[in-house]
């Protein structure tokens, strides 16, 4: 039965992304349309800052860590052979 909410859960997320992507290219084309051209400039600038702001908070350093545990504790696992 979890499975069968989760799956619900994903269609309807799924659903509400298609209506965003449709919605900002209507909008993109009507500020073309119109000729709205420093309009759409701000927002694209806008858009490139916080993809920037976002890709900078991430915690990219983390998964690096993680992935150096996970090799020593399989390095120290019963049955692994050393790499000397």
């Amino acid at each position: 039965m979890s499975q069968r909410i989760r799956s619900n859960k994903a269609r309807r997320g799924r659903g509400f992304t298609y209506l965003w992507i449709l919605v900002l290219a209507v909008s993109i084309f009507l500020l073309i349309y119109f000729e709205q051209t420093s309009l759409l400039y701000i927002l694209a600038t806008l858009g490139v800052t916080i993809l920037l702001v976002v890709v900078a908070l991430a915690d990219l350093g983390g998964s690096e860590l993680s992935s150096e545990t996970m090799q020593r504790s399989d390095a120290h696992a019963p049955g692994a052979k050393s790499r000397t």
